[in-house]
């Protein structure tokens, strides 16, 4: 089954709510029927990203009564899920590491066709996508397979020559090559020809041209949406900064100008210089989803520029503008927090194991505390308010999405179904202690540390919605951050504010008809308050993965500035699953747990199918500036080294995880007092 979940927010009273669509999701989706034309009274606006089927927020009132319940609606009736972060062979450090897959045969795997991976294994996605973002590293776009060939032009050089040895070796020895390639960006060591246009820019243009052309024989508006990007790999001494550009246009413009990367700046600001251009020059639309925040050592929300400069009105206002998302979850960890930064939260832990510390290329040291305040996506979301407060602009407002950074051309990250993020990852009895990487600090200074592949996540997937599976109303939704990211499950979630909801909206089978009628969805901005004493509600509503687990619970995650200018967070359990009851500390106990490691099992026999309510802030104060976002997360399932375990018939040591609770994160809700 397909299926849908909604969440709003609206004032007064708890209650448990959902409205749910439910149709067969084993097939590629349907084209969406175009949205009805609306009516005078709801109050929708064209914005300037063409987007014409997003209500006004309370300025929105119900449609006239008409017999038919479904006449007339204009907003996103169902999620569709996908990936906005995905390498094929086109990537230097995927082709390295002996992947040998196209975007071609990544968009037919992702449509649920059956493919062989680069080692040899037969592949299919137990669900097919909705849409799909190829993104490949715009740096030395398609070089390695010229590299690889031993092309004159690039092997004339030494380390290029070696580079092509050791690909060709294979196993080890091409892993060995791609970590090489990298850590050769991060420290600006790429050997002169491979940066020379002139050998460089024709084989390049002719990849991109190949790569453009691949996604419009795939894209079929309505079925599956190829949306045309690349990635912008900024890596200095190691430091995460790369961004997603995901193009609302066909290859007709994205075809005017070659991508800019890092290689022409590796300073975010000129990038969306570029942007900038480019809708200038071509007429089309642009947006940039920067990533993987844990491993950047604290650089992604920095509160100086790429270049030590102070942060400015204008600065925020372009941030704000080019990256109105943020990536919180992928196979090299999840980003929302961790532990020492967020003691009081007991799900502060998920995906951190392996990723708090080092950098991308584990060079540099582990990460601090400090560090950890300006590189993760909730201390990002803080700083942002903090930020707002002091230049009248929040720099890092955006929305969050879920993806899944593979190197293999294999899109699918189901846990009993996981193919790593590399081809040397892919399916055999001993990858869960292959060594990706080894530290280089000083032992003195901290221990050495290894990241092996039971470090890596099976995650994660971008869930949207979208008026219709388009390349455009998907770029709109982003946009708008209409938009959830999930660790793979594909659960149904909605979030929305408000201040005049009422028990009866949340009750009824049209909830969304009052969500969108009365408040804002997940991504929208919440006015002052309109009445002295009024706090702001929101309904939250999640149906569990068709073929997944159960629910445990919701919660919703607050951040506010005090009085002394410093943000604060605080997580409420809103609706849970079973009789539980807070404790004397206010924590609920755990759900439970059903997992049969030995077999790779568990059982639904606990928790719920689906969950809501309507909860109201119950520390509001009108003069403080703050934010709301959904977490919802599911009871105890097998993780992907349970189901290696029991297939290849091995034992992993003790420290390996076997299980997790699985969730997913909505794009928060701003409130401003002014």
């Amino acid at each position: 089954m397909r299926s849908w979940v909604r969440v709003f927010g609206a004032v007064g009273g708890v209650a448990a709510v959902a409205a749910f669509t439910l149709g067969a999701s084993s097939e590629a989706p349907k084209p969406a029927s175009p949205p009805g034309a609306p009516l005078p009274a709801q109050g929708l606006v064209e914005d300037s990203y063409g987007e014409s089927n997003r209500p006004k927020g309370s300025e929105t009132v119900p449609r006239s009564k008409g017999y038919s319940p479904y006449a007339g609606r204009n907003y996103p009736t169902r999620v569709l899920f996908g990936d906005t972060h995905h390498h094929t062979a086109n990537s230097g450090d995927a082709f390295a590491g002996g992947n040998r897959l196209t975007p071609e045969q990544a968009y037919r795997l992702a449509r649920g066709e059956e493919v062989v991976t680069s080692t040899g294994i037969p592949a299919k996605m137990g669900r097919p996508l909705d849409f799909l973002v190829v993104t490949d590293h715009a740096e030395g776009l398609g070089l390695m397979a010229q590299v690889y060939e031993g092309n004159p032009a690039f092997t004339s050089d030494e380390t290029v020559a070696r580079w092509s040895k050791m690909m060709k070796a294979g196993g080890s020895e091409a892993s060995k090559a791609a970590g090489e390639i990298v850590s050769a960006q991060a420290n600006n060591r790429m050997p002169a020809i491979a940066k020379d246009p002139k050998v460089v820019g024709p084989v390049m243009t002719s990849v991109w041209k190949q790569y453009t052309a691949t996604a419009e024989k795939y894209n079929e508006p309505g079925r599956f949406t190829a949306m045309i990007g690349y990635e912008w790999s900024t890596v200095p001494r190691g430091n995460n900064l790369h961004r997603n550009i995901l193009f609302r246009d066909g290859k007709d413009k994205a075809d005017q100008l070659f991508p800019f990367s890092s290689w022409n700046s590796e300073d975010p600001e000129k990038l969306w210089e570029w942007m900038a251009g480019y809708e200038q020059k071509t007429g089309g639309k642009l947006l940039a989803i920067p990533h993987n925040a844990n491993l950047s050592n604290g650089r992604m929300f920095e509160l100086t520029t790429f270049t030590g400069g102070p942060l400015t009105r204008e600065y925020a206002q372009k941030r704000q503008r080019w990256e109105p998302l943020q990536e919180i979850i992928q196979t090299k960890g999840a980003s929302e927090t961790n532990p020492l930064i967020a003691p009081n939260d007991e799900f502060a832990n998920f995906g951190t194991a392996g990723w708090e510390y080092g950098n991308l290329t584990l060079e540099g040291g582990p990460l601090t505390k400090s560090m950890m305040r300006t590189g993760y996506t909730r201390e990002g979301l803080k700083r942002g308010l903090e930020q707002h407060d002091k230049l009248g602009v929040n720099p890092f407002k955006f929305g969050v999405v879920g993806s899944t950074d593979v190197h293999t051309s294999l899109s699918f990250v189901e846990e009993d179904n996981f193919f790593g993020k590399l081809p040397i990852q892919e399916p055999r009895p001993e990858r869960w202690e292959h060594k990706s990487k080894e530290s280089s600090w000083d032992p003195t200074v901290a221990p050495a540390r290894t990241r092996y592949t039971w470090h890596y996540l099976s995650a994660g997937y971008a869930a949207v919605w979208a008026t219709e599976n388009t390349r455009e109303a998907l770029w709109d939704a982003m946009m708008r951050k209409e938009v959830y990211g999930t660790s793979g499950t594909r659960m149904t979630v909605r979030f929305f504010g408000g201040w005049d909801y009422t028990a009866a909206d949340a009750k009824s089978r049209y909830l969304a008809d009052a969500g969108y009628a009365k408040g804002v969805p997940m991504g929208g901005d919440l006015a002052k308050a309109p009445a002295s004493g009024k706090a702001p509600t929101f309904m939250v509503a999640a149906l569990k993965d068709p073929v997944g687990a159960n629910l445990d619970r919701i919660q919703v995650v607050k951040a506010w500035v005090d009085a002394l200018g410093e943000a604060r967070e605080k997580v409420y359990d809103v609706v849970w699953s079973g009789n539980r009851k807070p404790g004397a500390n206010g924590k609920l106990a755990p759900v439970g747990d059903t997992v049969n490691v030995a077999a790779a099992t568990w059982t639904n026999t606990i928790g719920a199918p689906e969950l809501s309510a309507v909860w109201k802030d119950p520390d509001f104060k009108a003069s403080q500036r703050a934010l709301y976002y959904a977490r919802v997360i599911e009871i105890p399932t097998p993780r992907w080294t349970a189901y290696d375990q029991l297939r290849f018939g091995i034992k992993m040591s003790r420290e390996v995880p076997m299980k997790h609770q699985e969730r997913a994160w909505t794009s928060p809700i701003w409130y401003s007092p002014s």
